[in-house]
């Protein structure tokens, strides 16, 4: 049998903790451990546990979730970790930072039970959970504060159809999303990420979000 998905809980709100660890816990497929209630205590954790997915709270003590998850998995780190960010997004205007800092995704927190498991699971298996409604509310939100100041670079690399995949992405477009939008099919689009993230050095999704609205490509 598969060995189960190792994750560590971090959250400063005891009852939150709680109960992301019980639903957790109660898959067959996962288990939960270790818990934590701020962000140094998750870095130390991680670092000797050896977690396959950190559920991380932004706002704690001591450190923040976002430096947490710089120092996990930021640009950099030899051996990084699979950061899930959990947030009220209406009270964390880092959420972005949070993203920049090196997580492979982000759920609310008032998100069903479900999610917050197939969140766990699919930033588990290496792909990146940036769901293109929350992508939408998180770029509607703060686009005027991550958009550059200065003009983006004019070579990207990437051929006009990629460019184009890519604003797409940013927008908070689904692969499905993409494909009638381009009148593709689902496996173009996936092929098409695939070369656009590896010509831009993008680990994922995510990144590649982060790498379009730093760069001006998305108005």
């Amino acid at each position: 049998m598969t060995a189960p998905t190792r994750v560590l809980v971090c959250d400063d709100q005891v009852l939150i903790r709680t109960g992301f660890a019980t639903i957790i816990d109660a898959q067959p497929d996962l288990e939960v451990v270790g818990e934590c209630g701020d962000g140094r205590a998750a870095v130390d954790l991680a670092r000797r546990l050896d977690p396959d997915v950190v559920v991380m709270d932004v706002r704690m003590p001591v450190l923040d979730g976002i430096e947490a998850t710089r120092l996990l998995a930021g640009a950099g780190v030899e051996h990084p970790v699979k950061v899930l960010v959990v947030t009220t997004f209406n009270l964390d205007e880092y959420v972005y930072e949070a993203l920049r800092a090196g997580a492979s995704g982000f759920l609310l927190k008032d998100a069903p039970a479900a999610q917050l498991l197939n969140g766990i699971r699919t930033v588990a298996s290496g792909a990146a959970l940036l769901a293109p409604e929350v992508t939408r509310q998180l770029v509607g939100r703060y686009a005027a504060r991550i958009r550059p100041t200065e003009s983006a670079p004019g070579d990207t690399a990437l051929t006009p159809r990629e460019l184009e995949v890519l604003r797409l992405i940013a927008n908070g477009l689904s692969n499905g999303e993409i494909a009638a939008t381009l009148v593709i099919s689902q496996e173009t689009v996936k092929t098409y990420v695939s070369r656009l993230l590896a010509k831009l050095g993008l680990r994922d999704r995510v990144q590649a979000v982060v790498y379009a609205y730093r760069n001006g490509l998305v108005t």
